[in-house]
């Protein structure tokens, strides 16, 4: 497992949201977070059918970019009775000729798994692949899981995605109902990266 020495981190990512929560998470080490878009780089075609696939996508080409250590992940809602699915097209669910329409997305969902038959409860579970890349090819990577089920309506409006009609095991609440700083402690984005700073910065 290769150690991170460097002072400077590439976030491979354009959402000012997630580059919160990873400079939230890497803040008691001595680093400096830059984000894909603040350095006005382009979101590669994510071409691949998995989850760790799309991330190493997006890390090496930042990291090749840049010349800089780039950290990228790769996350999805895998419903059980729809096969996995929305899984790696997570985001696609939500496209629309306007941007992103998460709303429509969850309905989309829900509407599926009506059409399905399959009964309540709706178990998914939500998926997040990191990989850290460096610039001379080599990379880590470090996935991370939560189990939960599909509930409907959607409640809260603490989260972003898909966060108003998961509820993860063990809760009463939805993940946009939390808390966003409790929600990174047990999420799948939490636990992936609880195994990054354990591997690469401890």
């Amino acid at each position: 497992m290769r150690k991170f020495d460097e002072d400077r981190l590439l976030v491979a990512t354009h959402n000012r949201g997630k580059l919160e929560e990873i400079d939230h998470l890497l803040e008691r080490f001595d680093i400096t977070i830059v984000g894909a878009g603040d350095l006005g780089l382009e979101e590669p075609e994510e071409t691949e059918t998995s989850f760790v696939g799309n991330a190493r996508i997006k890390a090496h080409a930042a990291s090749k970019a840049t010349g800089l250590p780039a950290l990228a992940d790769d996350s999805g809602l895998c419903v059980d009775a729809l096969d996995g699915a929305p899984g790696v097209y997570t985001a696609d669910w939500a496209e629309t000729p306007n941007g992103r329409d998460f709303s429509m997305a969850m309905q989309k969902v829900h509407d599926r798994l009506v059409s399905s038959g399959d009964p309540e409860p709706w178990t998914a579970r939500f998926c997040c692949t990191l990989v850290l890349a460096w610039p001379d090819g080599h990379h880590e990577v470090f996935e991370g899981m939560i189990e939960g089920r599909i509930t409907w309506p959607p409640r809260g409006d603490q989260g972003h995605g898909y966060d108003p009609i998961f509820q993860p095991d063990g809760y009463d609440i939805t993940f946009a109902e939390m808390n966003r700083w409790e929600k990174n402690t047990l999420s799948h984005r939490g636990a992936a990266f609880t195994k990054l700073v354990q591997g690469c910065f401890d």
